[in-house]
């Protein structure tokens, strides 16, 4: 929760006398069940003799923050109101997807992501109070304190304000000092674009980018973690090259299996397989025939742990089926099913639809005579991929290169080195991509693997920074109780000279009421969906 300027105004009470200078370095508490704050007063002085000095420039830069505001505000607010109706008619809307994007993008609970998002919360919050503040210096009003509170546990902060010479301002000064805020957060969030799209510049001289993802931390609980270890550096999946962690969750969100309902699979089997994404390989018949002495005959008709259950894929026009077997007949869906070694069979030539390629050749069922199309047998929500890697960094891999200092200062082609290598991993890829962390940089030289975490700190505090900043500022332009918009649509409804006083306030009770509501609803779907993703229920 977020509180601005002139909080004690819309309470109806002048706040107490500005502190002098004697008292302005001390601090107060107060303390409740529900709400906890510290006022702060060492900062009245630095502020205001600040804010007033380039008064001039300060109050033209942010009339441009109020006409800004004021676009937000409204277009904001009727965009939230049109998809809150469109709830009723189960109509996903654009502005809740957006949101739900900015305020869980990155979400994770590792101790590292949490702290970079503490931080930028912290960070977001000073600099929209400073906003604030420095506004409200540039119109000659003094600063009563700065307060840092905790109401219901939701963190936040406010200026206090001298409510005399606030009341005698002009209404277009009073809207620089309430739309300071906002404009601070969207000009925060302008400066995170900028300095990350400069941040492959800054990094060049000590980090290697655009050849791969490399593993900057995994934590053993990780499916992942049998494969990969930190430094090292996936270079591909399903054999297309990645180089952003964009592309690593797309990837994997693209290739999860869902179980098939068509009235053909459902008639013949009641066993389900990938033919979402006909991920197949080209088997020599001589394997198949050697696989048959291979099955161990039990209720769950299952190959031998080291061993991967495939079928044969028939392809109809663009269709891709699998091989239909008996329902009732165990012996006949046992040769339905081929037991193999996985590491054996991504070797082999790749056929179906399933595999990203750049062109279509129009064969991708086609195999050779002595050769058939098997796909993996896949439980539902379960997926198979496979990941190629490097481990550039190892001892036995600089041993082998032969040269320490000058391994990867020039040379970007991983996929000629002697240390890479690559596994098949089968199952929920959405919770496995989630919990590694991979950064797009990698240092130069192995002798900076000290500071191979700092790509990622950078590049994750920029984009956390951004989406907290953007968020507090969609949150305060909306006409929310105790928010920044509730005094944006006061002052800006005294411009409407046809309303009388009363009806103005009707009109803000009325308003604060319905967008209030409005946001909880919608922030509250916003955490229970975040929850549920997280988790994997989604």
């Amino acid at each position: 929760m977020i509180g601005g300027a002139g909080r004690s105004r819309r309470r109806g009470r002048a706040p107490g006398a500005l502190p002098t200078s004697a008292a302005a370095r001390r601090t107060e508490h107060c303390v409740s069940c529900w709400y906890c704050d510290c006022k702060i007063y060492a900062f009245n002085e630095i502020l205001f003799n600040l804010g007033w000095k380039y008064a001039r420039c300060i109050r033209a830069w942010y009339s441009i923050g109020v006409y800004f505001s004021l676009i937000a505000l409204v277009g904001l607010s009727l965009m939230l109101l049109w998809e809150s109706i469109g709830v009723f008619y189960f109509r996903s809307g654009s502005l809740i997807a957006w949101l739900q994007n900015l305020l869980t993008s990155g979400l994770s609970l590792s101790i590292m992501d949490t702290t970079i998002t503490i931080i930028s919360t912290i960070l977001s919050i000073a600099f929209h109070e400073f906003g604030h503040a420095i506004a409200a210096a540039s119109e000659g009003v003094q600063i009563e304190y700065v307060a840092i509170f905790v109401a219901l546990l939701f963190p936040g902060a406010l200026v206090a304000l001298n409510y005399d010479l606030l009341q005698n301002l002009h209404l277009f000064s009073m809207l620089r000092i309430y739309c300071a805020g906002i404009w601070h957060n969207v000009m925060l969030c302008a400066v995170c674009v900028l300095m990350t799209l400069l941040l492959p510049v800054v990094l060049y001289p000590l980090y290697v980018s655009g050849d791969g993802l490399m593993v900057v931390g995994i934590p053993q609980t990780s499916p992942l973690s049998e494969y990969l270890y930190a430094h090292d550096v996936i270079l591909s999946v399903d054999g297309l090259k990645i180089t952003t962690t964009d592309e690593w969750i797309k990837m994997l969100d693209q290739s999860t299996t869902e179980k098939n309902s068509g009235p053909e699979f459902l008639e013949g089997s009641q066993r389900y397989v990938a033919t979402s994404s006909g991920k197949g390989y080209c088997v020599p018949n001589s394997w198949m025939d050697a696989s048959k002495n291979l099955w161990q005959i039990s209720d769950k008709l299952s190959c031998p742990d080291e061993l991967i259950a495939f079928e044969k894929m028939i392809c109809n026009g663009s269709v891709i089926f699998t091989e239909k077997t008996g329902r009732g007949s165990d012996q006949k869906e046992v040769e339905g099913k081929y037991c193999l070694i996985a590491k054996d069979v991504v070797k082999l030539r790749k056929c179906g639809n399933g595999w990203r390629r750049t062109v279509d050749d129009g064969s991708s069922c086609v195999c050779f005579q002595d050769e058939y199309c098997l796909v993996p047998v896949l439980t539902p929500g379960f997926s198979w991929i496979e990941v190629s890697y490097a481990r550039p960094y190892s001892l036995g891999c600089l041993q082998k290169e032969g040269n320490l200092s000058s391994s990867h200062a020039t040379n970007n082609n991983l996929g000629q080195s002697p240390c890479e290598g690559s596994f098949v991993y089968v199952g929920d890829l959405l919770s496995s991509a989630r919990s590694v962390r991979l950064s797009p940089y990698r240092p130069r030289w192995a002798l900076l693997l000290f500071i191979a975490d700092i790509p990622y700190i950078l590049g994750n505090g920029l984009s956390s920074l951004l989406h907290v900043s953007a968020a507090l500022a969609v949150v305060n332009c909306l006409p929310v109780y105790f928010l920044d918009g509730e005094a944006i649509l006061e002052t800006g409804l005294c411009y409407v000279a046809w309303f009388t006083h009363r009806q103005q306030r009707k009109i803000l009770k009325v308003c604060c009421f319905v967008w209030t509501v409005l946001s909880i609803i919608t922030f509250s779907r916003i955490l229970y969906s975040a929850t549920l993703y997280y988790y994997g229920f989604v």
